[in-house]
């Protein structure tokens, strides 16, 4: 690839003249970079403007994509040279830039994703120096033919129709030239149609007279149903005609009538599902043994709601639904609202649920080793929680109470709203209680993310309701609500005392962290607490002290996020793991160079993935060679440990390891084994070649 940043300003630069600013991109033969919507994988090529004050860069215009295919993936974008144009919009006053007297610098910051069979992310950071009142013009026919490469607005009038799973597009005003020629159709909105769906066979366009009509497949992961739907079409096969001058596409935004159901959270797209299936293949025990079905899946389901019942009892949960419970005692008398609170609640806790697991197996799907609690793999959650529950715990130690620092019409929605207060604490309880996973769960939660996605969130639901279900009794039954004591002096003891198990889980989640970034980090976070906390009780003080050490203690705090604050989300250095632990698992496991080193030192073949979310080819390749039975058997056999190096996220280490294979990009796939130079294999990897390499270990 080749990119340059380009101008043109026939007119020079001052107020109201025209002005265009454009990323050339020279691709190498085979090689591609994305579109706005970027298909089934991949990236769009983004530009973060430099530019002096006043001056704005607009909207990319972007020009007519073309359609890549491999295997049954498709994606939406550029080869051969394309230019992506950005207008200029001038300020009334320009001020000279330190590029010389009498001009302007402009800036710009630009990432893209090259693809050809492996995917290289880059990224260029350029400048250029335009005169302000002079012309730049020595690339008028390139943005002449940028423009001439831009979509047209269709004059004329097009919709779209809802039927079951398919869109019945009807287009009206395209160039009479046009009536008999096969269209394609490019979606601006990513996750509506199948990029990779084939004319003919997955849907099918007609003419009739002078509309042209389409049937067109929903996407399986789409979301909710739009209003309006934009569209590029372009001709399949364009003419002669058309490359000399006629427009190269037409653009429209498509009138939805009707709306399809949005699928469920917890499916994604057929071009990252390859993770997931590859992985459970991996894990089945040796010929192919399927998993437990039938009574395992209600005995799930019956573990779902003990464990959501006991969940109750943790020390980080059992604070939210003591305090809750308490409210009966002090309106024992409203049976209807503290139902409808009652349900409310409930509804909180079986939702938050609901899309933790859906979210769970949305990205176990894609390629995630995750198990339940996984948002504590990021070090900023943990710090946000230990925060929130310290929060809450001097809230509850009655340190201070938070109308203190609301408005009045803040602080007061709470009894205007009872119902819409109790579903919110339930979406807190569900907060605390998830990185408070009791080990009676573990059973009928690792369990579940090996099931169908409807059966697997049945079992989160499960847990929900099991979690809620104390909480819904005392709501409905009044005997419950009966049992507890009168109103009194205990209340606010009780209170001021489950202030300390949320304490309890500040602890253990500083120790999570501790784990992940070092003691710097955990030491980090524990002094932004302690600052965080005199920051709160100042504020509860009156007159002049409360805003001189407010004020003070303010700065401090921004002053510690800022010097100490980023140790927080270093990464601590690594363990290494064991090497019978690393040999011993079945499946994918993370790579590391000093883990390779101590297989293979200990006579044990190593087959290496490098790969990444976004490249289209590591996801064809994990759907079909590497999840194909007889290639996991032959792993087997062999006893070949399975190393991922996901480079999804820049990696240096990977970034070294690819360079030491000649390469600097991904797919690459490496198959080390002692006493052997490594066999680098094919990008698009086949079963013919997996299965001869590892039958000559």
């Amino acid at each position: 690839m080749r990119a340059e940043l380009i101008a043109h300003a026939p007119e020079g630069l001052g107020p109201g003249k025209l002005a265009w600013l454009g990323l050339r991109i020279a691709h190498q033969k085979d090689w591609h970079t994305y579109w706005k919507n970027p298909g089934d994988s991949g990236l769009p090529t983004e530009l973060r403007w430099e530019l002096p004050p006043g001056m704005d860069a607009g909207e990319v215009a972007w020009p007519v994509p073309r359609l890549f295919r491999i295997g049954r993936l498709a994606n939406y974008g550029y080869d051969g040279e394309v230019l992506l144009v950005a207008p200029l919009k001038m300020p009334q006053e320009l001020p000279p830039a330190p590029g010389g007297m009498g001009t302007v610098r402009i800036g710009l910051h630009a990432t893209w994703l090259a693809c050809r069979v492996e995917c290289i992310p880059e990224e260029g950071r350029l400048v250029l120096d335009l005169p302000i009142q002079g012309t730049t013009a020595m690339h008028a026919a390139a943005f002449a033919q940028a423009q001439a490469a831009q979509p047209v607005p269709l004059q004329g009038s097009s919709q779209v129709r809802v039927e079951g799973e398919r869109l019945k597009l009807s287009v009206q005003g395209l160039p009479e030239a046009l009536r008999g020629q096969k269209l394609e159709v490019f979606p601006e909105t990513p996750a509506v149609l199948i990029p990779a769906a084939v004319e003919g066979k997955d849907w099918t366009q007609a003419w009739e007279g002078n509309t042209w009509t389409a049937s067109l497949p929903l996407s399986p992961e789409r979301g909710k149903a739009p209003t309006q739907l934009p569209l590029v079409l372009a001709p399949a096969q364009p003419s002669a005609a058309q490359d000399s001058g006629s427009p190269q596409g037409w653009h429209t935004v498509a009138a939805i009538e009707g709306t399809w159901a949005s699928a469920t959270t917890a499916e994604v797209s057929p071009a990252l599902a390859a993770a997931l299936q590859a992985n459970q293949a991996a894990a089945q025990p040796p010929g192919g043994a399927p998993a437990p079905a039938g009574g395992s899946f209600w005995f799930a389901l019956l573990g779902g709601l003990l464990g959501g019942m006991l969940l109750n009892l943790m020390p980080c949960v059992f604070p939210v639904l003591a305090i809750k419970v308490m409210g009966f005692a002090r309106h024992g008398n409203h049976l209807p609202a503290q139902r409808v609170g009652g349900l409310a609640y409930t509804a909180g806790v079986v939702l938050s649920f609901l899309a933790l697991g859906g979210l769970l197996l949305a990205l176990r799907a894609a390629g995630e080793q995750l198990g339940w609690g996984f948002q504590l793999q990021s070090p900023a959650v943990v710090a946000l929680l230990a925060g929130l529950f310290t929060l809450i715990g001097l809230n509850l130690a009655g340190l201070f109470e938070f109308g203190q620092f609301l408005p009045s019409r803040v602080a007061t929605l709470q009894a205007h709203h009872p119902a819409a207060d109790a579903f919110l604490t339930g979406v807190l309880a569900v907060a605390i209680a998830s990185p408070c996973t009791a080990p009676f769960m573990g059973a009928a939660l690792g369990f579940a993310v090996g099931l169908p996605a409807l059966q697997a969130l049945a079992v989160f639901g499960a847990l929900g309701v099991g979690m809620a279900l104390p909480y819904l009794l005392a709501a409905w039954v009044p005997a419950v609500a009966g049992w507890l004591p009168r109103p009194g002096a205990w209340m606010d003891t009780f209170r001021r005392a489950m202030a300390f198990p949320m304490f309890a889980t500040v602890v253990w989640l500083v120790w999570v962290l501790g784990q992940q970034s070092g003691i710097d980090g955990a030491g980090a976070l524990l002094a932004l607490l302690v600052a965080g906390s005199s920051l709160v009780w100042a504020l509860t003080l009156r007159g002049r002290s409360r805003t001189v050490l407010a004020t003070v203690l303010l700065a401090l705090t921004a002053w510690l996020a800022g010097s100490i604050g980023p140790h927080i989300t270093r990464p601590a250095l690594a363990a290494v793991p064991a090497t019978g632990q690393a040999a011993a698992g079945a499946g994918w496991q993370p790579w590391s160079a000093q883990q390779v080193q101590d297989l293979t030192a200990a006579g044990k073949p190593v087959f290496i993935d490098f790969t990444a979310a976004w490249c289209i080819t590591c996801q064809y390749n994990k759907r079909n060679a590497l999840a194909d039975a007889q290639v996991l058997a032959d792993f087997a056999a062999k006893g070949v440990t399975l190393l991922r190096a996901d480079w999804t996220r820049r990696d240096p280490a990977i970034t070294a390891a690819l360079a030491d294979l000649g390469r600097n990009g991904v797919p690459v796939y490496v198959l080390v084994a002692p006493g052997r130079t490594p066999v680098v294999m094919s990008e698009i990897l086949s079963v013919s070649e997996l299965r001869a390499a590892l039958a000559a270990l």
